[in-house]
């Protein structure tokens, strides 16, 4: 007997119990009540089973996961690179780092932040990294001049291209370690006993140590590759770190601060997209390797927003996808292109990043944001009153009511040109992938692009 003969007799069955159920309830009602029960019966019988639903409810349209999306490109390229640099973190050098972290918990130290962060390598963490230059080595290719002993054949990448991956991760992990540590005394107390907080002394030790062992071994297999342009340019991107830091003003605990807005009358009237840059270049077009040119940046939204976050992020990603080309002995101008798809998908990532803390209309209690995302700083210019309230935080953003300032932003049009700043450089990123070969590298980078607007 098949099953759908089965499921027919039962549910002939169920039907026959609910007429006689029907009967015995409502028998003061006379058959009028029948009519209808039979329709429910043939439509039970119809479905298949018990549904009263005349009309299917139709399927939601699938959106991109990007989850979804990262899994099924670390697929392409043969294994997973979520965790490319936690191989030297259980080296035997550091293997203990784990066992001191223990004594940081309950102390709030950033530290702990940092680690959870970098494990749990969630929609909210850039850890992708090295899967981005390995796409992207992967959807442009090598030329046939490099030896066969470099290549490997069943990933698609050349050694080189992997270990340049790896780097990346590391330079990344030093970086976000190195943000964890929390500075002790303020300037006015400088060089005078430290106290006797050892929990945030012990965890200042932790994160200076491991960002620098990271950053080291980093440095060390970069000149294993034996390539002095190459070193030069992942060099560059070193320094830009660096000098991310030292951009705009900060408060004494270093966290950055909004500049004065300008005294722009387009600005300050709100405008609309067509303030936004076409492409925002600091000098880096031609010559990335040299510093980012810093006139007419501090004040404006757009151009402060972007070198900030170049700085910090954008020049490590553009400069790793350009010198994996560089390794695969491509012509400067695709080297080039490759610069500007990765700082343009650190842009448009960071836009999302941006975003997130005004996705809700009340802010919970205790959460702050950054105080130089795009939606505040577009903020400022529509409306320079709110500098008042940023000004309290020249010496603890601490002192800055958030809780106003995120309300306040939320008025403004600062969360809808911060969107269109998203899909502007996702869409810059994506016409640099329109000009390589079709190819599945390919087309999972479209995919992890489209995965971020779904954020």
């Amino acid at each position: 007997m098949s099953l759908a003969r089965i499921y027919g007799m039962q549910t002939l069955l169920r039907t026959a119990h609910l007429r006689k159920s029907v009967v015995k309830v409502c028998g003061a009602s006379g058959p009028s009540a029948l009519p209808w029960l039979d329709s429910v019966s043939r439509r039970s019988i119809l479905t298949g089973g018990g549904a009263s639903h005349e009309k299917l409810a139709p399927k939601p349209v699938p959106k991109h996961d990007w989850n979804r999306a990262v899994s099924e490109a670390e697929k392409i390229v043969g294994y997973p690179t979520s965790f490319l640099s936690l191989r030297w973190l259980l080296s035997d050098e550091i293997a203990n780092v784990a066992l001191h972290l223990r004594k940081l918990v309950g102390s709030n130290h950033p530290l702990l932040r940092t680690a959870k962060m970098l494990i749990f390598n969630g929609k909210n963490n850039m850890q992708a990294w090295g899967l981005i230059v390995l796409l992207v080595s992967k959807a442009v290719g090598h030329a046939p001049t490099v030896p066969d002993l470099e290549q490997d054949k069943s990933a698609g990448v050349l050694q080189s291209q992997r270990g340049l991956a790896e780097i990346t991760e590391m330079i990344r992990t030093a970086q976000l370690v190195h943000q964890g540590l929390v500075n002790l005394q303020s300037l006015d107390e400088a060089g005078n006993e430290l106290g006797s907080d050892s929990d945030t002394i012990f965890g200042n030790k932790i994160a200076l140590l491991s960002g620098d062992y990271l950053l080291g071994n980093a440095c060390l297999q970069l000149a294993g590759l034996r390539n002095q342009p190459l070193i030069e340019l992942i060099s560059s991107a070193v320094r830009d770190l660096a000098e991310s830091n030292f951009i705009g003003e900060r408060d004494q605990q270093n966290n950055p601060l909004p500049s004065c807005p300008l005294d722009c009358p387009g600005m300050a009237a709100g405008g609309g997209d067509s303030e936004l840059e076409g492409d925002v270049c600091f000098g880096d077009s031609m010559n990335n390797t040299q510093p980012l040119s810093l006139e007419g940046v501090m004040g404006n939204p757009e151009r402060e927003w972007a070198l900030r976050h170049i700085l910090g992020a954008g020049s490590l990603l553009g400069k790793s996808c350009q010198g994996a080309m560089m390794l695969a002995e491509q012509s400067e101008a695709l080297q080039r292109r490759g610069y500007m798809f990765g700082k343009h998908l650190s842009l448009a990532w960071q836009a999302c990043i941006d975003l997130e803390p005004f996705g809700c209309d009340h802010l919970p209690p205790g959460v702050r944001f950054s105080l130089v995302s795009a939606p505040v700083l577009f903020h400022l210019a529509h409306d320079p009153s709110l500098y008042e309230e940023i000004q309290k935080g020249r010496e603890s953003v601490d002192n800055i009511d958030f809780v106003k300032v995120h309300a306040a932003v939320l008025k403004g049009p600062g969360p809808e040109r911060t969107r269109v700043l998203q899909k502007k450089h996702s869409e810059a990123a994506l016409e640099v992938l329109n000009d390589l070969p079709p190819s599945d590298a390919r087309t999972a980078l479209q995919n992890i692009i489209l995965a971020m607007q779904d954020i």
